[in-house]
């Protein structure tokens, strides 16, 4: 009777963790598959499995919303582009900061190794900006501003109609390929061009792109950059696809603004363009920011489905994984290339005039 009760107690057990030895010479997705099972290891191995196993497919597309300084920090070349050229990326939001800062390479300035706690004041005398442990030549900021407000006034002059800030990051990233074509595999901004990923941000005026868009205002060269064309660009992407039978999914590095901006394309399709839809279909999220504080960056999965961001059905397909992006991103990278197929690149950015006239059509006749 004892045998047979011990027995029936391990039989309730399913799904037996079986760790193996880290050796020398494995890769990075050998370690996730061996050795991380649980806590927020086993969260991070979940989200490379749902990224390679599912998100990666033909029929899905991938919006991705960037924020923090993670440009500075050089995971934008180390990780993004290379996903980007792989494929994996379909659209992207993201702070305008990410995107002025990725223009200082081309124009012959780098971040440099710093100190977190450095003087500050003997920095700003010395012509030294610091973003934590980065340092930064103050001359790149200058240079910088000069290269978007020349670039911005030739290349938008006499354009009457609105654009979106979509069409602002692809004329300042062909631009700065031209600039140093030897570097333009080191630009997100040049790299998205070349790919035809359209670049997006939630806060066109919160960047220093915005401030030299407003320094051609006083100069009586404004153009119009209409945040409210990129609510509804970014909403075509998603709609489009689930109307096509294919799938939705967010990859979310950090939380804010882009966050929001990417997942809000469901409610804005549902709740007030009032057509037929259900939610994203897959959810992964890197962040630090908890849920309980109650702010969107920590918001989980769960509470977007109240609001029809995420596909209720789809919660199994979701991932929050806590943590900093700049340390998670690198080894997701590794995994995921190891991993994965190259994918054909969507081309988003040449077919979302095509992709806002089908949803403006289907708005205006249901």
């Amino acid at each position: 009777m004892e045998k047979d009760k011990n027995k029936s107690m391990r039989s309730k057990c399913r799904g037996r963790l079986s760790p193996e030895p880290v050796k020398k010479g494995m890769t990075v997705d050998e370690v996730v598959d061996s050795s991380m099972f649980s806590f927020n290891a086993g969260a991070f191995r979940k989200a490379c499995e749902l990224f390679t196993g599912h998100m990666v497919s033909k029929d899905v597309r991938i919006g991705v919303s960037l924020a923090g300084a993670l440009v500075p920090a050089g995971i934008g070349r180390s990780c993004l582009i290379p996903l980007m050229k792989a494929g994996m990326i379909d659209w992207i939001v993201s702070t305008g900061a990410n995107l002025y800062h990725d223009l200082h390479l081309m124009l012959g300035y780098d971040f440099c190794k710093g100190q977190a706690h450095a003087d500050d004041e003997k920095l700003r005398n010395e012509g030294i900006v610091r973003i934590y442990d980065i340092f930064l030549d103050y001359d790149a900021l200058l240079d910088t501003d000069k290269f978007v407000r020349e670039t911005l006034s030739r290349e938008f002059s006499g354009i009457n109609s609105p654009c979106s800030s979509a069409d602002v990051h692809s004329v300042l990233g062909r631009e700065a390929a031209k600039i140093r074509p030897d570097l333009k595999d080191k630009s997100m901004l040049a790299v998205a061009y070349e790919c035809g990923i359209p670049i997006h941000t939630s806060s066109p005026a919160d960047s220093s792109i915005g401030m030299n868009v407003a320094a051609l205002m006083l100069e009586d060269k404004t153009f119009n950059i209409d945040t409210h064309k990129d609510i509804n660009e970014v909403a075509s992407y998603v709609y489009d696809i689930k109307k096509r039978g294919g799938e939705s999914a967010v990859l979310l590095l950090g939380g804010g603004s882009p966050k929001n901006f990417v997942l809000q394309t469901e409610p804005h399709i549902q709740e007030v363009l009032g057509l037929e839809e259900s939610g994203h279909d897959y959810f992964i999220q890197f962040t630090d920011a908890r849920p309980d504080t109650g702010g969107l960056s920590g918001a989980t999965p769960s509470e977007a489905v109240s609001w029809g961001k995420v596909d209720p059905d789809a919660l199994s397909k979701t991932i929050v994984s806590y943590g900093d992006c700049s340390l998670m991103l690198p080894f997701f990278t590794s995994y995921v290339l190891n991993k994965a197929e190259r994918r054909k690149h969507s081309g988003l950015l040449d077919k979302k005039d095509e992709l806002l006239s089908i949803l403006k059509n289907d708005y205006l006749n249901k």
